[in-house]
């Protein structure tokens, strides 16, 4: 038998039997434990940044405010939230977590995202068509919004033989959509250190 064809045989076997040993095991974990494995931002970053600055806009005056101005709780809706790490951020993720805070505070009201709306307003469009008269949904009813949140996330990494420390601050504005004031303004910080092991051969 020519070398080379042994060569072949002997190396087509080897990586047979290393892919025999190798298996991939997935454990089921609850929902709400914290696992961090690479230190980059992650699932638990958008819930306690979420928290922590609803929580702050919810301790100032701007909400008891305009409620013994007006009588009724304030209209709020995400806006954007600007990326400018340079790690990919699901930023939806965090707008659904600072929404579902706002909501869960019972203080404000929230409203539909603009994609949102588009998608409301296109099936409230069907029902115009072939919705019964008592069931389809009027136009000009949406509730406009009294403050809108925006911000940013921004990152500094700093590394050094192996051990990597990454900071994340995330800072959000609440603006009257009417003014254009700024009726709040806030922050909050998360900090990581990540250590690796070198490979030793």
């Amino acid at each position: 038998m020519p070398r080379s064809t042994l060569l072949t045989i002997v190396a087509v076997v080897a990586v047979a039997a290393i892919a025999g040993c190798s298996s991939t095991q997935v454990t089921r974990v609850p929902v709400e434990e914290t696992i961090d494995l690479s230190g980059r931002w992650n699932d638990t970053d958008s819930q306690q940044a979420a928290q922590a600055l609803v929580d702050q806009s919810m301790a100032t005056p701007w909400v008891d405010d305009y409620m013994m101005k007006r009588g009724e709780k304030p209209t709020v809706i995400v806006g954007t939230l600007r990326n400018k790490t340079p790690e990919h951020i699901a930023v939806k993720t965090l707008v659904a977590d600072l929404e579902r805070s706002f909501i869960n505070s019972g203080r404000v009201t929230v409203v539909a995202s603009a994609e949102e709306r588009e998608e409301l307003r296109g099936e409230r469009d069907d029902q115009q068509r072939f919705a019964s008269e008592a069931t389809a949904k009027a136009w000009g009813l949406e509730q406009g919004a009294d403050y809108m949140l925006i911000g940013e996330i921004n990152s500094q990494f700093d590394d050094e033989d192996g051990k990597e420390v990454k900071f994340y601050q995330v800072d959000s504005y609440l603006v009257d959509l009417e003014t254009n004031v700024k009726v709040w303004t806030g922050f909050t910080k998360i900090k990581k250190f990540v250590g690796r092991s070198k490979y030793k051969p």
